[in-house]
């Protein structure tokens, strides 16, 4: 093998990414769930979460994610013990190991669209956009374009923000 070669070649960690981007590109997602929150400001809580789905005889590929990004949890998940989810939630974690692997990584991504579109939610939420009624509508409805083939919304877009049109309060009864 000559010096060409061994230089072209990849460190184990830039492979281990790699492959982790792949895994990602098959059984992992972004969302951006829009959940009513009772004492919430207007009555919802933008939630962005990452997710990777294995069963769980192939736990390994769980673990090699929780080990590459240092965080995050695994799981059954609801409704189908036989298959885990390991998953980030924590906006820091999102910011400070998801946003820049999947920058990296994840440049040749037949999702990319739904994953610029959660870099813009996550970061919007960071420099809290969404604590004002104009903010929260342009997350809500940058979310809603998010997956579109994949599950449906349970509540009508214009019924989220007719609700934080009327200026929602919480009940105090």
């Amino acid at each position: 093998m000559n010096a060409v070669n061994q230089q072209e070649r990849l460190s184990i960690d830039e492979r281990r990414n790699w492959f982790l981007a792949g895994f990602i590109e098959g059984e992992g997602s972004v969302c951006v769930s829009i959940k009513e929150h009772r004492n919430g400001k207007f009555g919802y809580l933008i939630d962005p979460e990452f997710f990777v789905y294995q069963h769980k005889n192939r736990q390994g590929s769980l673990e090699l994610a929780r080990a590459v990004f240092g965080t995050g949890r695994i799981y059954p998940k609801s409704g189908n013990p036989d298959v885990l989810v390991f998953a980030i939630d924590a906006r820091k974690s999102l910011i400070e190991r998801v946003i820049p692997f999947l920058d990296q990584y994840s440049i040749f991504s037949s999702k990319l669209s739904d994953y610029e579109k959660f870099k813009k939610i996550v970061m919007a939420l960071e420099k809290k956009e969404h604590w004002t009624k104009e903010g929260m509508i342009r997350i809500i409805r940058l979310a809603y374009t998010m997956n579109l083939e994949g599950k449906q919304r349970k509540r009508d877009i214009q019924e989220v923000i007719d609700r934080i049109l009327r200026d929602y309060t919480p009940d105090t009864a």
